[in-house]
C-alpha cells in the first residue's frame, strides 16, 4: 500500500466511528461523505448471514433489478440461436453467438460483464464453464440468466440487475450504486436488495439471518449498518 492511500485510508477512518452502528438513512449520509477518490466510486453492501452454505439449502443466490440501476454501464452476452438470436440482439446484448462465441471465450476474449443463455445452449456453455465459473460468469436458472425470455434478461441486466450469491463464509457482497448517486436512490437501492436477500431465508436457518452488515465505498472504510432494520425490511 502506497503512502498516500494508506494516508487517505487514516483520515478517512478518522471520519468513522468504528463502534458505532447506523441506521440505514444514516449510514449512507456517512459513506457518502467518505467519497475520496479521483471516480465515481461504487457503493457496495456486505451482509453477514447466519447459513452454512455447505448446506445447498442455505447456498443464498439470486438477483434483483435495482429501481435505480448500478451506475454501471453493463456489457451482455448471449448464447442463443436463430430467433431468440435475434430477439438478444434487438434488445441490446452486445455479443450474441453460439460456437463462436464459445470460441471466443477459449482464445480469452471476454468483454462483458454478464453471461445469458437459452436452455437449449447450457451443453455449449457448459464446455467454457471453468472458464467463466471462476469469474462468476456462469450463467444460472436462480439469477434469470437461463430463459428462454433473453430479451427480457438482457433488458434486465442492462437496467441494473444485480446477481449476488453468499460466499464460504456465509458473506454476500453487491455493489448498490455510486458515490455520486442521491442518498435516497442509494436507499431505495440497499433495502430492494435485503428485501430480495430476506425473501430468500432457507427455513433451516439457526439463529439470526442478517448477524451484522455494512455498507462502503471502493476505498472506504465500512460503516456498520443495523442488521435488526434490515431484517424487518419486507
Amino acid at each position: 500500500m502506497g503512502k498516500k492511500i494508506a494516508k487517505r485510508l487514516q483520515t478517512l477512518r478518522a471520519k468513522v466511528d468504528s463502534q458505532k452502528i447506523y441506521d440505514v438513512q444514516s449510514g449512507v449520509s456517512a459513506v457518502k461523505s467518505l467519497a475520496s477518490a479521483k471516480f465515481d466510486e461504487t457503493v457496495e453492501v456486505a451482509l453477514c448471514l447466519g447459513v452454512d452454505p455447505r448446506h445447498a439449502d442455505q447456498m443464498i443466490r439470486g438477483a434483483v433489478v435495482l429501481p435505480h440501476g448500478t451506475g454501471k454501464k453493463v456489457r451482455v452476452a448471449v448464447f442463443a440461436k436463430g430467433i431468440k438470436a435475434d430477439e438478444a440482439k434487438n434488445a441490446g446484448a452486445n455479443v450474441v453467438g453460439a460456437d463462436d462465441l464459445a470460441d471466443e471465450i477459449k482464445n480469452g476474449n471476454i468483454n462483458f460483464d454478464i453471461v445469458i443463455a437459452t436452455p437449449d445452449m447450457m451443453a455449449l456453455v457448459g464446455k467454457v464453464g471453468r472458464i467463466l465459473g471462476p469469474k462468476g460468469l456462469m450463467p444460472n436458472p436462480k439469477t434469470g440468466t437461463v430463459t428462454m425470455d433473453v430479451a427480457k434478461a438482457v433488458s434486465n441486466a442492462k437496467s441494473g440487475q444485480v446477481n449476488f450469491r453468499v460466499d464460504k463464509k456465509g458473506i454476500i457482497h453487491a455493489p448498490i450504486g455510486k458515490a455520486s448517486f442521491q442518498e435516497d436512490k442509494i436507499v431505495d437501492n440497499m433495502l430492494e436488495l435485503v428485501r430480495a436477500i430476506n425473501k430468500l431465508k432457507p427455513t433451516s436457518a439457526k439463529g439470526k439471518y442478517i448477524r451484522s452488515s455494512s455498507v462502503s465505498l471502493t476505498m472506504s472504510p465500512a460503516i456498520k449498518l443495523d442488521s435488526q432494520e434490515l431484517m424487518d425490511t419486507k
